[in-house]
């Protein structure tokens, strides 16, 4: 057989298998939206559950979904990004730093209903703040954060060193250099791994089960001590303990996580193409 042929049947084995692997997700992301697409109305998306959320909208579960979020973000992206920039230009490569790659890495795959476990045992118990938005959002950040340090720390150690000593060959101090060079050269990356994180955090289902998920609430949570709903908890409710919830609903919730979800890789994508091309690598 000829080199040629072999390519071409390589291509061939390799284009088979990326569509059976590709297939089955966009199946299941054409079955819930067209499902979903049935349940949604703008009734569903701002009203209150009610009749045991077999009525009603999800409003409560979005806005919970998107408080989590925005607490995990506002904990986990300072220290991340922090524990990167360490890491990446001041702390020296010795077993110490190889020792904390290696917990990260180790950490980042560890399932979330181990961090569910830990953020009930101290968040809720331990610091006893109880279930909350509080908690929950600490819990979630603890998982992110090994994500966005491993992730902003290879951006950062790709940006090539000449960037660094043209720095201080003219006067300017570590500090500045990362600050005006190193870290906005790094940004696609950094958003990258900051993204992949929250979006992790967004669909989590097992630590907020433990610490902030309220199975039924239609009411907004009045302060960050109390409970809310989330999308992917009250999604996990309303297809496994409730009887006879009607599919629309169902579908509906889900559409609703994947659009989020979906917008905000879309975001994490557009950010990333915008500073791409104002990368001078």
């Amino acid at each position: 057989m000829s080199r040629q042929a072999i390519q071409r049947l390589g291509f061939a084995v390799l284009t088979i298998v990326a569509v059976l692997v590709v297939a089955p997700i966009f199946l299941v992301v054409a079955v819930v939206v067209f499902r979903g697409l049935q349940g949604i109305s703008w009734e569903f998306l701002t009203a209150m559950p009610r009749d045991g959320m077999k009525a009603g909208g999800i409003f409560p579960a979005i806005v919970g979904t998107l408080l989590l979020t925005s607490g995990t973000a506002l904990v986990a992206v300072p220290m991340g990004l922090g524990g990167a920039i360490y890491l990446s230009e001041y702390a020296h490569d010795n077993w110490l730093t190889r020792a904390v790659r290696l917990a990260l890495v180790n950490l980042a795959g560890i399932p979330s209903i181990v961090y569910g476990l830990f953020g009930l045992g101290l968040f809720v118990l331990f610091l006893r703040l109880g279930t909350s938005v509080v908690a929950g959002s600490l819990t979630l950040a603890m998982m992110t954060i090994p994500v966005i340090i491993s992730t902003a720390e290879e951006a950062l150690r790709a940006v090539p060193t000449e960037f660094r000593t043209v720095n201080l060959s003219l006067g300017g101090s570590r500090w500045q250099g990362i600050r005006r060079i190193v870290l906005p050269q790094a940004l696609p990356g950094i958003t990258t791994g900051i993204i992949l994180g929250l979006l992790r955090a967004a669909g989590e289902t097992a630590p907020i089960l433990f610490t902030v998920a309220a199975f039924y609430m239609p009411q907004l949570p009045r302060s960050p001590l109390d409970q809310t709903m989330a999308l992917p908890y009250h999604l996990y409710v309303i297809s496994t303990q409730v009887p006879n919830m009607p599919g629309t609903i169902q579908y509906g919730t889900a559409l609703v996580l994947l659009a989020l979800v979906l917008s905000m890789n879309i975001l994490a994508s557009v950010i990333r193409t915008y500073f791409r091309r104002r990368r001078q690598w």
